[in-house]
């Protein structure tokens, strides 16, 4: 009785193994974009590294754009937006991220939840985080810290995204970065200026975007209003792709 019970969990742990096997690399290669639009103006502190089959991304994380978060004084401070307000990390500081992706990106049979912490890399180097915040989904006390870019720092003083990002997107289509499965994000809208009606559980789809003449899976930033908040978040639900490392 003992050895067939082993059996069958030995049988269950190599099937949840064969389910988390990724499909077959895909066709489409994001090398190219990836090195066209990854940089940061400000800091300039973002590089890309193409190898044979993966892509790294480096960055300190610090925005290019103006946030209350480089503190009074600095060339780069500016108010936070009507009644928002610091939390209790009231600046930023540097790191030494490393995101690696796959060249050629494609779906997963097993489609893994996003988790706390990093789940993509914005184009200015920004890490993007999901809907969720300490122990839950976003509340109040989360995004009335953000600043006007939808960003703010965490625990350890590090800057993030949850939410569209007014520096690089306000309601259209534009390039926002790719999340950790190599897969793109885009901003609310396809290219052809309409909101997109098919987008699956994990608020993305395929099709051609102004960087991909081919079609090819991306995510859009929510077009619904998160909650009470009046902000469109960035990401949610579970990776299309099997996801790289992003290490610090």
């Amino acid at each position: 009785m003992r050895k067939v019970l082993y059996l069958f969990v030995l049988i269950g742990i190599v099937s949840c193994k064969k389910e988390r096997v990724p499909v077959t690399p895909g066709n489409i290669s994001i090398a190219e974009v990836v090195q066209a639009n990854y940089k940061n103006n400000y800091t300039q502190e973002v590089s890309v590294q193409v190898g044979e089959e993966n892509i790294t991304i480096s960055s300190t994380g610090l925005p290019d754009h103006k946030t209350p978060y480089w503190g009074r004084g600095h060339e780069m401070y500016e108010e936070f937006p009507g009644t928002n307000h610091a939390n209790r990390n009231e600046t930023m500081t540097s790191f030494n991220y490393k995101m690696t992706i796959p060249i050629y990106p494609n779906e997963s049979k097993f489609k893994e939840e996003t988790s706390l912490g990093p789940v993509g890399m914005a184009i200015n180097g920004v890490p993007i985080y999901n809907d969720y915040e300490g122990g839950g989904v976003l509340q109040e006390n989360a995004w009335s810290t953000f600043d006007a870019s939808g960003g703010h720092p965490g625990p350890r003083e590090d800057y993030h995204y949850h939410s569209e990002v007014a520096h690089l997107t306000v309601n259209d289509d534009n390039l926002i970065g790719f999340l950790r499965d190599g897969f793109p994000v885009y901003g609310r809208k396809d290219m052809d200026g309409t909101y997109p009606n098919d987008l699956d559980e994990n608020g993305g789809h395929i099709g051609t975007t102004s960087d991909f003449s081919e079609s090819i899976y991306h995510y859009h930033i929510s077009n619904e209003a998160y909650s009470t908040s009046g902000l469109y978040v960035i990401k949610s639900g579970a990776y299309h792709g099997t996801k790289g490392t992003f290490t610090q």
